[in-house]
């Protein structure tokens, strides 16, 4: 019997099986969203590729597992074995046993965060883990990750759309003794956004970044974070075959409730404009943004959304990158 003959390839894509070179054997994705996993469930990985595959396990760049080698004809067997992982990750599905529900919506990414590293500005993986929630069983091709600084260890800005961490500093001239340590190390890993004068520190707003350097470099506690979350979202990057670019900034200064309804609000905009024509139903968001115009991706993103005062949008965003054309 010919395997593929009888296989719904699209069920099995949509099941997070991978269609192979070897064309009697699969592999499936496993999702790990913000990265972190308990090693409990890694056992649960490494039994399934033992049980059911050829015992290897790929570290994707989305940072889930693949698990390779496994027989085509006992993909039911592992949907129903992947029961207690997806049950483990808290993975939406609605019915058990039935595996992955969708390969849509690329596995949230995240960076380590706050919990970990000092200059990261927010709980990179509790952010994932919400926008997971939201988002996840979809069938949209859609690369979301969250960061904890402007470093953007994650990649942020080669993803749709990233969310990078910005710490919004808060000075305190009483506390500080001008030995210029905040302004130093400002000039030489960040921006230049500090400066000198009458023996005091000079915070330039256009030019922050955002990267809480000052707040790290300061021996005298004058800089602190301010106790209020803040995110840059960039939108649109990509690497991919015709049109490869990094993501432009779109909102700066944005919280953590403006972040997850741009992006259910990018969601709608994409069921709106996606082209029905798309292989697989699938197309990436910056060719759609690309097709209708970045006013109105912007004027469904920002529907309904009450930003904070210190927000800054992005009236125009014009994209670069390698241009590939088509005939």
């Amino acid at each position: 019997m010919d395997l593929l003959h009888d296989l719904n390839t699209r069920k099995a894509m949509k099941n997070a099986f991978r269609i192979t070179k070897n064309k009697y054997m699969t592999a499936v994705r496993i999702r790990v969203p913000g990265g972190s996993i308990y090693t409990d469930t890694l056992k649960l990985v490494a039994d399934l590729a033992d049980k059911y595959g050829d015992g290897r396990v790929h570290i994707t760049t989305r940072q889930g597992f693949e698990v390779l080698g496994i027989p085509m004809e006992r993909m039911e067997e592992v949907n129903k074995a992947l029961q207690p992982i997806i049950d483990n990750m808290e993975t939406n599905q609605e019915h058990k046993g039935s595996g992955y529900p969708s390969a849509g919506t690329r596995n949230i990414t995240s960076c380590i965060g706050n919990n970990i590293c000092p200059k990261a500005q927010y709980n990179t993986t509790e952010l994932a883990r919400k926008i997971e929630d939201m988002v996840y069983p979809d069938d949209l091709h859609v690369k979301i990750a969250a960061t904890g600084c402007p470093n953007d260890c994650i990649k942020a800005r080669m993803h749709d759309i990233g969310i990078i961490g910005m710490c919004l500093p808060v000075y305190d001239s009483y506390r500080c003794v001008s030995c210029g340590a905040c302004v130093k190390k400002c000039k030489q890993v960040s921006t230049t956004a500090l400066s000198a004068k009458n023996y005091k520190v000079i915070r330039d707003p256009s030019k922050c970044i955002g990267c809480g350097e000052c707040v790290l470099a300061c021996p005298n506690n004058a800089w602190t974070r301010s106790p209020k979350k803040y995110f840059r979202v960039v939108i649109m990057g990509r690497t991919g075959k015709t049109n490869p670019r990094i993501a432009e900034d779109f909102i700066k200064w944005a919280d953590e409730d403006t972040v997850l309804k741009i992006i259910d609000n990018t969601y709608k905009f994409v069921r709106e404009y996606i082209n029905p024509d798309a292989p697989y139903g699938k197309e990436h968001i910056g060719y759609i943004v690309d097709r209708v115009g970045y006013k109105e991706y912007k004027k469904w993103a920002l529907d309904g959304i009450d930003l904070p005062e210190l927000a800054e949008v992005s009236e125009n965003v014009n994209w670069d990158g390698i241009h590939y054309m088509r005939k």
